[in-house]
């Protein structure tokens, strides 16, 4: 795993109404819920200025570790100055220090099992700002592969 910089992404999409939290299997039910609305409040199409089809999973405004509530955010890239129509929320990603990991295998089954290998590792996180990223290798859910971006302190 190597750091790299990421630089400032802005996000238009939508936000849950509340923190969630790992306890429970909470944050499966809730973080699912809001990709159910996503998905069939058809979101992404109806983002403006899209600079991308990727569709960003945001993990931010943590308590503290993993084990403390924190928010979630689904959305897409778009250019800057593009504000976010009335029933949707905007997200600004400011530049960070990153490790990326691939989850890679059955959907949703290889990023439960990602995050379960981040949560043991030795990677130095910030608890800032981390995002999965879903792009054309995430559409096969049999075969699927997504980009993880874990904010870390700097070496």
């Amino acid at each position: 795993m190597t750091q790299r910089k990421i630089t400032e992404i802005k996000l238009v999409g939508i936000k849950l109404p509340h923190k969630t939290t790992n306890h429970g299997g909470k944050s499966g039910i809730d973080c699912g819920d809001l990709w159910k609305k996503f998905e069939e409040g058809n979101y992404a199409d109806r983002i403006p200025n899209k600079s991308g089809n990727e569709i960003y999973a945001v993990y931010f405004d943590y308590e503290g570790d993993y084990t403390k509530p924190f928010g979630y955010f689904i959305g897409c890239k778009v250019t800057a100055g593009t504000d976010a129509p009335k029933d949707m929320h905007s997200l600004m990603i400011p530049e960070e220090n990153c490790v990326a990991v691939q989850a890679k295998g059955k959907m949703p089954d290889c990023i439960a099992r990602a995050w379960r290998d981040i949560w043991i590792s030795n990677i130095s996180r910030a608890y800032q700002y981390d995002f999965e990223v879903y792009d054309e290798r995430s559409k096969d859910w049999d075969h699927a592969t997504v980009e993880i971006f874990v904010s870390c302190r700097k070496d």
